[in-house]
């Protein structure tokens, strides 16, 4: 896919080897979550095209989508000036949110 950036072009080591992920729909730009990526993330998001965050509380990957089947696929994916922080815009397959919603940003 020609959407991704190089890790080598991100700034893991700022953030203490995580970034922060803006996850966005690509077609209603609406933010759905965030999410922290580590380079081992990033990669797998390149990799299979659906994005894998970091989970600090549990310390491992874990594939957004991979309990519910509600998978964030990677339309396209930018950086910040900095090079410390990624927006990826995605095609969800469902709610994004665990409280079933489609944003974690939504109100109650």
């Amino acid at each position: 896919m020609n959407n991704f950036l190089s890790v080598k072009d991100l700034n893991f080591e700022k953030g203490s080897g995580l970034i922060p992920a803006i996850i966005q729909d690509a077609s209603s730009k609406v933010v759905l979550m965030l999410g922290y990526m580590n380079e081992e993330a990033y990669i797998k998001t390149v990799l299979e095209g659906r994005v894998t965050f970091f989970s600090r509380s549990k310390q491992r990957l874990w594939t957004k989508g991979e309990t519910s089947g509600h998978w964030l696929h990677v339309s396209e994916v930018l950086m910040d000036c900095d090079a410390d922080t990624l927006l990826i815009r995605v095609s969800p397959d469902g709610p994004v949110c665990h409280r079933g919603t489609q944003s974690c940003f939504d109100l109650l």
